[in-house]
């Protein structure tokens, strides 16, 4: 077996990949705990925070180097999504890289999209849909990515929409493309259409890597908690009705770590391979992320449900960020369309 066919099957790090993603856990171990997540509910957005991930190369390296950035690939980008979502961090990363990648594709990326110092969203429906649409980072972008029929286009507002309370904590907000001040049509066709689903299966790849990093901590809190309290002179966590469920919590975490890497190298190396690895890898954390997370606020008690609990912030989120781009439903239901047709395709005649 040559190294590149080793690869499809082997989602081992690297020590480059393990120093990138050592330098961004320490990073936002350092400026980013729970407590600025708290102070950034009102808004979903950590100015301060933003800037020092700008600093650090966060928004540069997604794009290639020939365009004015660093090159990462797909899994040096699953890594870093993987530690923003175990610290909650309120910061529009996920949507901004695939937006400023779509924006490389369509050979209208600028400094400001790499610099980060202007923020772009990404309307990540799985289908467009005509009138206002719900998109996860519109009350702080400075530009959003849409899909009108076979057009992909930039929006800009004078005025940003206005946030709407949610589940995520999220800077989510209604958008009616109708009333953007700016609107530029970046490409058109088939190939500017292919280029958007591209960015919407890296946006289901990195969330997916996300809901891991958020699963894991979420799991780490709860069996913390569990090995300081007490019952009949043993911890709670040498309990099964408790050790059996922390066990769950890592097969999730390890299934879906691997699920999000694998479905990140297919689609930078063979993307036509195995289309429905994305679709696969959001739709199980998506399902499993929630679970965990009710789980370990039950393991807490009382004092997970309390609302200045670390576990209450992560359960809203695992349920809030996995609706961000509408029903998982339609991506499971988009998965099992593709898997039909690869079927039908290599079945005999």
């Amino acid at each position: 077996m040559d190294r590149y066919e080793l690869r499809r099957l082997d989602y081992s790090l690297t020590e480059d990949h393990k120093a990138l993603q050592a330098a961004y856990r320490e990073l936002l171990a350092a400026h980013c705990p729970i407590e600025t997540v708290w102070a950034a509910q009102e808004t979903g957005f950590d100015k301060s925070l933003w800037e020092r991930l700008c600093a650090m190369g966060a928004t540069s390296m997604a794009v290639g180097e020939g365009a004015g950035g660093d090159g990462a690939t797909l899994v040096d980008l699953a890594l870093v999504a993987e530690e923003l979502g175990r610290t909650l961090a309120p910061v529009p990363w996920i949507d901004h890289v695939c937006a400023a990648r779509l924006a490389e594709r369509l050979d209208s990326v600028d400094a400001g999209m790499i610099e980060g110092s202007r923020i772009l969203g990404l309307d990540a429906a799985l289908e467009p849909v005509a009138g206002l649409r719900l998109i996860p980072v519109a009350a702080i972008a400075d530009g959003l990515m849409i899909r009108d029929g076979d057009d992909v286009v930039l929006l800009r507002f004078v005025t940003r929409p206005a946030r709407v309370s949610n589940l995520g904590q999220l800077p989510m907000a209604w958008v009616d493309p109708g009333a953007a001040e700016s609107r530029t049509v970046l490409g058109s066709g088939p190939a500017a259409v292919a280029a958007y689903r591209r960015a919407l299966d890296e946006w289901r790849v990195l969330t997916a890597a996300a809901l891991v990093g958020l699963v894991e901590q979420t799991m780490t809190i709860a069996a913390e908690f569990a090995k300081t309290r007490y019952t009949l002179g043993v911890p709670i966590a040498t309990l099964q009705a408790i050790s059996h469920p922390l066990a769950n919590m890592a097969i999730v975490v390890q299934g879906g770590r691997n699920l999000a890497r694998r479905a990140a190298w297919f689609l930078d190396n063979e993307p036509n391979e195995r289309p429905e690895l994305p679709g696969c890898a959001f739709v199980f954390m998506a399902e499993e992320a929630p679970k965990a997370a009710t789980m370990a606020v039950h393991i807490q008690g009382g004092l997970g449900v309390s609302v200045e609990a670390a576990g209450t912030a992560y359960l809203v989120r695992a349920r809030g960020w996995a609706v961000a781009g509408g029903d998982p439903g339609a991506t499971a239901k988009h998965v099992g369309q593709l898997v039909a047709d690869r079927e039908r395709a290599g079945a005999p005649a």
